[in-house]
């Protein structure tokens, strides 16, 4: 590995002023804030603005923004956070700039919001799949370094493009798959280094039909489950599999439909998703595996657990297992009628003995924390966008093969046939 790609991440005391924050999307990720209150799911408080508050109140962030598509919500969304998380976690500061105007509709508004920027501030977006694009490439094209929620963009088209556009402007561009921080996640990927060679990969992720009601906007219409939630297992296997020398090669993929049409959503919305990836070894393609990765937003509403979680690697010499729906904490209250199994691994809320917010571990925040670093370590000077892709960490080059996967999997449904990716002179498509 190159010096420049081991330098430390920690930026230094003399590093210029903390980093500026845009935030891009006001909805259950940002803010928790949902159709007039706060979500019904676990994250009543949201995790981005949460995560930046508290980046902020630890020195690392400064001005912090946050621009939506309707001006009129902000005033309810100051007062639940105000309530939520100031009055909860010792008047943690929640201010906030805020586009449009309180009086103002505009689905353009993030271009004004990003124009108030100044090349080196960064933007998070959280917000429809088939938006993320042009959201991100006009920041990018400004200086502006971007996170992006998972999936980075719905095609490799977009992906590729974006990926050269900040390459040309030097900024840095990080996809949010907090999973990869998940601890037995994390420790699963660093033991198949020494498993051997890569044969199946299965996964699981659901979340309960409630959540239905919070997509139903864009849900079949924009994007789908697998985009949704098997991004995560699928950037998982990938990060655990590239490094042994394997790529994907062919995809097909199979989908449940009726039951989210029966709740109201778009006729067309699949309730469940699975996707078959033949994997291939580049320098020795005798070595084959393969990946199957399913994803359903119709599971029981009352099964004790927001998502479902797990996998099963299996290598030459050993297998893994992981279940991080149900970790060893269950709690049951009268008011559920039910038990519950929390994961403050992803998000602690509970605060500390002082009562600020003591979250700083869950893989949730390290995701966010991972990127104000790199970005803050980038405007110092210290580190090169190349450098963070040398580390493995989940940027726009390190990620091409999750979108392939995603992509493949939206048109071999659609086009009913297996779908094969090449991979030529640094350049993907889709046969």
């Amino acid at each position: 590995m190159a010096t420049e790609a081991i330098k430390s991440a920690v930026v230094p005391t003399s590093s210029p002023s903390p980093l500026n924050v845009l935030m891009v999307g006001t909805g259950e990720y940002t803010t928790g804030f949902v159709g007039g209150g706060a979500s019904g799911s676990d994250k009543k408080v949201g995790v981005v603005g949460l995560t930046l508050f508290d980046l902020r109140r630890r020195g690392k962030v400064a001005r912090l923004g946050m621009v939506g598509t309707n001006g009129a919500k902000f005033p309810a969304i100051r007062q639940h956070l105000d309530a939520n998380i100031s009055q909860v976690y010792n008047g943690l500061d929640c201010s906030f700039d805020s586009y449009p105007a309180n009086d103002v509709k505009d689905p353009g508004a993030y271009k004004a919001a990003i124009d108030a920027l100044k090349p080196g501030d960064a933007i998070t977006i959280f917000t429809p799949d088939t938006t993320h694009y042009p959201i991100a490439l006009y920041a990018i094209e400004r200086g502006i370094h971007v996170l992006i929620t998972k999936p980075a963009v719905k095609t490799l088209e977009h992906h590729q493009a974006l990926l050269a556009a900040a390459r040309e402007r030097g900024v840095y561009v990080y996809v949010e798959h907090h999973k990869r921080y998940d601890p037995a996640y994390a420790d699963a990927r660093f033991r198949a280094r020494g498993l051997g060679d890569f044969n199946y990969f299965y996964s699981y992720m659901s979340q309960p039909k409630s959540q239905l009601e919070t997509f139903k906007a864009w849900a079949g219409v924009d994007s789908d489950i697998s985009y949704y939630l098997n991004s995560h297992h699928v950037d998982v296997c990938d990060s655990m599999v590239s490094q042994l020398g394997f790529a994907p090669v062919r995809v097909s993929a199979s989908a449940a439909r009726g039951v989210a049409a029966g709740l109201g959503c778009d006729p067309a919305t699949e309730d469940t998703i699975t996707v078959m990836v033949t994997w291939q070894k580049r320098d020795d393609p005798a070595r084959v595996a393969t990946g199957v990765y399913t994803a359903s937003w119709t599971a029981p509403q009352r099964a004790g657990v927001h998502s479902n979680q797990y996998f099963h690697y299996l290598a030459e010499g050993g297998e893994v297992r992981v279940n991080q729906a149900k970790r060893g904490y269950d709690v049951a209250e009268d008011a559920a009628g039910q038990l519950v199994w929390y994961n403050p691994f992803y998000m602690k809320y509970a605060p500390d003995e002082e009562g600020n917010f003591a979250g700083q571990t869950g893989y949730g925040y390290v995701s966010f924390e991972k990127f104000v670093d790199g970005c803050r370590a980038v405007n110092a000077g210290t580190l090169k966008p190349a450098d963070l892709d040398a580390r493995g960490l989940p940027t726009l080059a390190n990620t091409i093969a999750t979108t392939a996967i995603l992509e493949a999997g939206r048109r071999s449904i659609d086009e009913k046939r297996e779908i094969k990716i090449e991979f030529t002179d640094e350049v993907w498509k889709l046969i």
